[in-house]
């Protein structure tokens, strides 16, 4: 009677790390070296300024509600910056995706044109238009809108085009087989794809220009951020508090607010 042998199971080799990985881990441990010397990281002395931040929130508190009128108001100002800074930039950032897009732009030239045109705009950072507008227009809410416009038509712009980039080819190529131009594609094949990813889109940059908003009026463009550098300057830290509990109450309702509708889009 012969007895059946298991089979035998082979154990496979441990495979260490090649050199490339052990050249990409030394050189990304380096850089945070680096970069911890060069920004002076000290947990250390965050513990010891204890002291310096809990004089601060005892200056802080209770927050001083008698400005909180003051508030509300700068606070509707601050939405109002990112809704108008965010609807202005619509039909510059939707003509440049169309020009940036390979999926409604044939010549390279126009696109990488448009492509450059975004990058700068997106390059530049809000609060540096802001910075640049509050001396062409003066101090208030208009220059906020005005870096808004700008920023977001470079951000926006490019999240377009890239989503045009993705849409289904299906619907171009056959339009563009019976001979359709690219206007005639771009609003007959690509725009009816994509316009529900569009909406999302620009639903999420309101929502993030309301919140850029408020770091504009640090720098004069108004609305609530200008009230909480004031309060800064005059060291009222108690209405700072009032100041950025309404921001709180702000950024709450328009990420609600954007996301129902986000969500009745499908997006």
């Amino acid at each position: 009677m012969t007895t059946l042998e298991a089979p035998r199971v082979e154990v496979p080799k441990r495979r260490w790390p090649s050199a490339a990985v052990w050249v990409v881990t030394a050189v990304v441990v380096a850089v945070h070296v680096l970069a911890w010397q060069a920004t002076e990281f000290s947990p250390g002395a965050l513990i010891s300024g204890w002291e310096g931040m809990a004089d601060f929130l005892a200056e802080s508190l209770p927050p001083d509600l008698s400005v909180l009128g003051k508030s509300l108001e700068a606070a509707v100002i601050t939405l109002y910056i990112g809704l108008l800074g965010t609807t202005f930039s619509i039909p510059f950032a939707l003509v440049l995706a169309l020009l940036a897009s390979r999926a409604t732009t044939s010549a390279v030239w126009a696109q990488q044109a448009a492509r450059g045109v975004l990058s700068f705009l997106r390059s530049v950072p809000d609060v540096v238009f802001a910075l640049i507008f509050v001396t062409a227009v003066g101090l208030g809410p208009f220059a906020g809108v005005l870096a808004l416009v700008f920023h977001n038509t470079g951000v926006m712009g490019k999240l377009w085009a890239e989503a045009m980039d993705e849409s289904d080819r299906g619907p171009r190529d056959a339009l563009r087989v019976t001979g359709a131009s690219g206007p005639q594609i771009a609003v007959h094949a690509v725009l009816p794809t994509v316009l529900p990813s569009l909406a999302g889109l620009l639903l999420y940059r309101l929502d993030v220009n309301v919140r850029s908003s408020l770091v504009l009026g640090l720098v004069g463009a108004g609305g609530i951020g200008f009230l909480i550098n004031q309060s800064i300057k005059l060291f009222r830290f108690d209405e700072m508090v009032t100041h950025i509990l309404v921001v709180l109450l702000l950024v709450v309702v328009v990420d609600q607010a954007s996301g129902w509708v986000r969500r009745r889009l499908g997006t």
